[in-house]
C-alpha cells in the first residue's frame, strides 16, 4: 500500500495566501463575498458567546472559531430535502440550515428551547455524547432510502470521535446498507488535550474508509471553496443512490476545546501561530482584497453589521431565558401519560400552597 498522502491527497482550491490553486467550481466571486460576510458574522457571535460564559450568563460552551469554512462548506451545498446531523460544536452549520445560533447558548444552559429545532430545517438536535450522532445519521439516511426520498444526509463529528466504537459501528452499518450518507469529520487536530497522533497510528482519518469499502476524501477544511465543491459533488451522488462517503476536513480549532479548557497547557505557541495564518476567514479576505471585491471600508462595515446582528440575537436570547418550571412535565412526552399527569397535578397544587 502506498503512503496515505498519495492515496488520499489533500484537496485544495485556495491556499492560505488566498491564491487560487484550482478553480472556483460551482461558486462565483459574489458567492465568496457573501460567505465572507456570513463567516465574519458567525465569528463575532462565537467570540461573544465565549465572553458570555466568562460573565456567568451561560454555562460551558464549545467554540467553533477556525472551523467556519468546514462547517459552512459542508452545509451550504445541501438541498431542502437533505438532512444535517451535527455534533455539539456545529452551531455555524446549524445556522446555515435555519437553526438559530441562540441554540448554542440554550444548549450551554440546559434550556428546553435547544430541542425546539424548526422542522423545516431537517436538523437533529445537537448532542454531547461523543460520536453517537453518527449512528443517528445512519438511521436518518437509511430512512430516506427506505422511503425512496431524493435526499442526502451529512453527519458531522470531530477527530476524537473516531476513537469511539459508535463511529465504526455506524460506518460499518452504513456501508452494509449502502445508505446515502456523508460522514464529515472535522479534524481539528485535538480531542480536548490529546493530539491526533496519540489517537491513532493511521496517517489519515480518510484512509479508514478502506476498511468499510467506501470512498474516502481528505480536504483542506480551512478552504471553503474546496469543501463546498467536494460536498456538493458527494451530496449529488448520494441523492442518486450512491454512498456512503467519508470526508476528512483538515482544520484547527483556534480556541479552546470548551470554555472549561486551557489549551496553553498542552499546545505550543508556534503551532497555534502557524495555524492562525491558515485562518479560513483571513484566507478568504486576502483573495477578496486582491480581486478588489472588498476594501478596508467594506470590512469595517461588515464588522459593524456583525456587532449589530449579535446584539439583536442576544437580546432575543435573553428575552427567552425566563421559563416556567412546568416544562419539566410538559416537555417530556408528546402526550403526557397518566402517571406523569398525576405528578403534574400534585406539583401544581403544591405550587399554589407555597404561593399562598
Amino acid at each position: 500500500m502506498g503512503e496515505a498522502s498519495e492515496l488520499f491527497p489533500l484537496i485544495v482550491r485556495m491556499d492560505e495566501e488566498g491564491e487560487l490553486v484550482g478553480d472556483l467550481g460551482l461558486l462565483s466571486k459574489q458567492d465568496l463575498v457573501d460567505i465572507y460576510r456570513e463567516m465574519r458574522l458567525l465569528r463575532a457571535f462565537d467570540e461573544r458567546a465565549w465572553n458570555l460564559q466568562r460573565q456567568g450568563v451561560i454555562g460551558t460552551y464549545a467554540p467553533y472559531k477556525g472551523q467556519e469554512a468546514a462547517q459552512l462548506g459542508a452545509t451550504k451545498p445541501l438541498h431542502e430535502s437533505d438532512w444535517l446531523v451535527p455534533t455539539y460544536r456545529d452551531w455555524a452549520a446549524g445556522y446555515v440550515r435555519g437553526v438559530p445560533v441562540t441554540h448554542g447558548l440554550f444548549f450551554s444552559k440546559g434550556h428546553p428551547r435547544v430541542g425546539d429545532v424548526p422542522k423545516s430545517a431537517k436538523v437533529l438536535p445537537a448532542q454531547v455524547v461523543i460520536g453517537a450522532q453518527t449512528l443517528h445519521g445512519v438511521g436518518v439516511a437509511w430512512a430516506t432510502k427506505l422511503r425512496n426520498e431524493n435526499a442526502a444526509t451529512i453527519v458531522t463529528f470531530g477527530d476524537g470521535s473516531t476513537s469511539e466504537g459508535d463511529v465504526h459501528e455506524a460506518m460499518n452499518f452504513a456501508s452494509v446498507f449502502s445508505v446515502p450518507l456523508i460522514f464529515f469529520c472535522e479534524n481539528n487536530q485535538w480531542a480536548i488535550s490529546v493530539p491526533i497522533e496519540r489517537q491513532m497510528r493511521a496517517k489519515t482519518i480518510a484512509q479508514r474508509a478502506l476498511a468499510y469499502d467506501m470512498e474516502g476524501f481528505r480536504v483542506d477544511g480551512n478552504d471553503y471553496v474546496a469543501v463546498y465543491n467536494l460536498v456538493s459533488e458527494l451530496a449529488d451522488r448520494a441523492r442518486r443512490g450512491e454512498g456512503p462517503f467519508l470526508v476528512e476536513a483538515v482544520t484547527y480549532r483556534l480556541g479552546a476545546h470548551t470554555t472549561a479548557d486551557d489549551p496553553s497547557k498542552y499546545r505550543v505557541v508556534a503551532d497555534e501561530e502557524r495555524w492562525a495564518k491558515r485562518d479560513p476567514i483571513a484566507r478568504l479576505e486576502k483573495f477578496l482584497l486582491r480581486e478588489s471585491l472588498i476594501d478596508e471600508e467594506r470590512i469595517l462595515a461588515v464588522d459593524a453589521a456583525a456587532k449589530e446582528w449579535v446584539d439583536e440575537v442576544l437580546a432575543d436570547f435573553k428575552a427567552e431565558l425566563s421559563i416556567s418550571s412546568s416544562v419539566l412535565f410538559q416537555n417530556v412526552y408528546a402526550e403526557m401519560p397518566q402517571s406523569l399527569a398525576n405528578q403534574f397535578d400534585h406539583y401544581q397544587k403544591r405550587a399554589k400552597e407555597v404561593r399562598a
